[in-house]
């Protein structure tokens, strides 16, 4: 059977930066098994697979796969397929207003809204299902540093240490104290197992307040090649997550606001994250994740 797939760059409105996302239309009647291995075969941070909702109101479901294992929701993956179906199922309409597409993930129905920009790439945002909660405890400072490649006086800024959060995948946020360190950091095996071999999904979610665009709240990295992901361009899940750092270590007052993130640059993918907080009574009670996205390639796959 033929089966029509695309690729997306996801969190830049330019090709060939960003997160790279595969994405298979009519995939129906593939098992897990075999989307396990499409997903490897193409090889990116994220493989999704179309299918037709369970739900009729809903747009479609989505499964996610890294090239090892499924997840319950991603946040580039979402960005990307959000646009993907806005674009290819109702252009003209996408031309005319914003639309709604509600994607049925694991771990729930995400709502996302996709804009039309005229003379750029389109543009998605989508709630949280999940606002993020703590998730256990990071590791000491010592032993994450040699994980890392770095010193103990790398890790940390202001009030921020390391700690661990989750809106649906788990990540231990590790504060770096200047683009310097974070530029240094990489994995370092075994003292990587020991470090973050405990966590369900170890992945590594690295920031600092030094950015290298003005303007930007944040720069970070990501690692986590248990998932057979190296080093990810841009991770909206950990994104989602980082609200929950924020709400920790910046206790900022009730209000509205949008931080840019910066992801990829040590990669030559540059990519920006727009994670957006709402916060009442001192509570975060709503967050998105937002982005932009381009169609990089078409084809089919002979299965």
């Amino acid at each position: 059977m033929r089966r029509k797939y695309y690729t997306l760059d996801v969190f830049t409105d330019v090709a060939l930066a960003g997160n790279p996302l595969a994405v298979v239309r009519d995939a129906e009647g593939l098992d897990t098994a075999r989307m396990q291995q499409i997903a490897r075969e193409f090889n990116l941070s994220e493989t999704v697979f179309v299918l037709p909702p369970r739900d009729p109101v809903n747009t479609a479901r989505i499964r996610i796969f890294t090239p090892t294992r499924e997840l319950p929701f991603a946040g580039h993956p979402t960005v990307g397929a959000a646009i993907l179906i806005a674009e290819l199922d109702a252009p003209d309409l996408l031309s005319r207003e914003d639309l709604m597409v509600v994607l049925e993930e694991d771990i729930g129905a995400v709502s996302c809204t996709v804009r039309h920009m005229k003379g750029r790439a389109p543009r998605a945002s989508f709630s949280l299902p999940r606002l993020p909660e703590r998730a256990g405890e990071a590791r000491d400072p010592g032993t994450i540093a040699a994980a890392l490649g770095l010193s103990p006086s790398d890790i940390g800024f202001d009030a921020h240490e390391p700690s661990v959060f989750s809106a649906g995948n788990p990540f231990t946020f590790v504060p770096l104290a200047s683009l310097d360190a974070i530029r240094r950091a990489q994995p370092r095996f075994p003292a990587w197992a020991e470090a973050f071999g405990a966590m369900e999904r170890p992945a590594a979610f690295l920031y600092t307040r030094e950015t290298e665009k003005p303007g930007h709240a944040l720069h970070a990295r990501m690692f986590a090649p248990g998932l057979g992901i190296g080093e990810d361009p841009a991770t909206g899940s950990a994104v989602a997550a980082l609200a929950g750092v924020l709400m920790s270590y910046e206790e900022p007052i009730d209000g509205s606001y949008g931080f840019i993130i910066e992801q990829g640059f040590e990669m030559g993918r540059p990519s920006l994250i727009t994670l957006g907080m709402e916060i009442e009574n001192g509570l975060l009670v709503e967050g998105s994740i937002g982005g932009c996205a381009v169609i990089v390639q078409r084809g089919v796959i002979e299965l």
